[in-house]
């Protein structure tokens, strides 16, 4: 099948390769010229295990090309999927300039029958102002083509999203037009051949599932975050605490490790966005996602609290080794990472830090600069020389056994600040080290 996916960013590349790898005929189209130019030249722009193969492949078959060229892309596809960025406005609210001026330009450009799928996050409701901007747009073209939108969230992890999307627990597909669930149910047939896996609901119920799956997921880590705070206070363990309460089967294990705050391009994003929705139609108050989002903001400043309790709130000659900066393994995505805030938080303090992180390092160049305050290591051992303490904000894996004779000569203190809890406490409290975990 002939297929658009407007936007190469993360959802966009993600959904075009795998789409190409099933053998569709996909046309990815971005306005960025710089963009296109790296996909062309065989890279990708983002860090995702297993993408920039899959990308190669399939430009080599000839089943994945891109483009600049907006009229090119909408005669391309018989089905247009907009995956372009809803970053957070002021307010809190999803940004939709990008969804509906893709929607214009397929209206603009159309000639005959087109599928347009919402493959964004977006807001209750968007799928009918994608609706209403193509009729105005072929309406001031003097046209009647027909056309439908559909609604089919993605629901990626990053670090894991080809996995995710070629092999989904659930495809959601909002639509009511018959033609194009035929035509999404044939998309995904490839992608569930053992089990039916598409589950076909009305527009606004599948724009709404994904805010619902994604904030459930945030009330989950901000719950336990501060069950660990609680749990520290009264002498309990919270690993212990989290598997008896995993073991419940109504609960499960999944999203029950506490840490330092969840961060992306996602939770923060879409917790605030449905806040912002409910408040502005439907005149609601959630309360217990407002609650969510504050207990995570809070919880993205409980290292540097931990260390300024140890060493004092003047850190001014201290130094300090920061292990991980994206805010997750897997990925180089460092938007509303807990890193961001643990070294505002360290340097307002009068510190300087040694960072290292697997992926991250070109996007922590980026965003902090060329902070002289801050050292960015080569390799995880680099970064503890003449510290006063380890700090680990990502759980990536080669952080998981680590030399800790080497850790300890390196040291000026023997001090490790877990924020991921990596680490048995009794283990590394017998090989000397003072040891400062969530809720342990």
């Amino acid at each position: 099948m002939k297929i658009t996916v407007v936007g190469t960013g993360y959802v966009g590349l993600v959904s075009g390769a795998c789409l190409a790898e099933v053998g569709n005929d996909v046309l990815c189209l971005d306005v960025d010229f710089e963009k296109i130019r790296i996909l062309e030249s065989g890279r990708i722009p983002i860090f995702e295990p297993g993408l920039q193969e899959m990308v190669q492949r399939n430009v080599a078959a000839g089943r994945l090309r891109f483009t600049t060229d907006v009229e090119q892309a909408v005669h391309h596809g018989t089905v247009q999927f907009i995956a372009v960025g809803t970053p957070p406005g002021e307010d809190g609210s999803a940004d939709m300039r990008y969804v509906l001026a893709a929607a214009r330009s397929i209206g603009g450009f159309m000639t005959d029958y087109k599928v347009v799928v919402d493959k964004s996050t977006v807001p209750v409701g968007t799928a009918d102002q994608v609706h209403a901007a193509i009729a105005e747009e072929l309406f001031q073209r003097g046209m009647e083509t027909p056309y439908a939108v559909v609604s089919n969230p993605e629901f990626l992890k990053e670090g894991a999203a080809v996995e995710d999307f070629m092999r989904p627990d659930r495809i959601i597909v909002g639509a009511s037009d018959e033609q194009a669930i035929l035509l999404m149910r044939a998309i995904y047939a490839p992608f569930q051949r053992n089990r039916e896996r598409l589950i076909v609901t009305d527009v606004r119920s599948a724009e709404l599932t994904k805010y619902a799956a994604n904030a459930m997921l945030a009330t989950r880590i901000s719950f336990m975050n501060e069950l660990a705070n609680l749990a520290e206070r009264l002498g309990a363990d919270i690993e212990m605490v989290r598997q008896g309460m995993g073991s419940d089967p109504r609960i499960g294990y999944h999203f029950l490790y506490p840490g330092c705050g969840y961060g992306g391009s996602c939770f923060p994003k879409d917790v605030k966005a449905l806040i912002k929705t409910a408040a502005t139609e439907a005149g609601m108050n959630l309360q217990v996602l407002n609650a969510v989002e504050t207990a995570n903001n809070a919880q993205k400043h409980v290292l540097g609290c931990k260390i300024r309790q140890r060493m004092g709130d003047d850190l001014t000659g201290r130094h300090f080794a920061v292990w991980g900066l994206a805010f997750k393994p897997n990925t180089d995505d460092m938007r509303e990472a807990p890193s961001l805030e643990l070294i505002a938080d360290l340097l307002a303090a009068g510190a300087t830090i040694a960072a290292y992180d697997p992926a991250a390092m070109y996007e922590a160049r980026r965003l902090l600069g060329d902070d002289p305050r801050i050292h960015y290591a080569h390799a995880p051992n680099d970064a503890l020389e003449g510290a006063d303490a380890l700090v680990i904000v990502t759980e990536w894996k080669e952080f998981r056994s680590p030399d800790f004779d080497l850790i300890k000569a390196r040291l000026k203190q023997p001090l490790i600040v877990d924020g991921r809890n990596l680490y048995d406490p009794a283990l590394v409290r017998r090989q000397g080290f003072d040891y400062l975990a969530i809720g342990r």
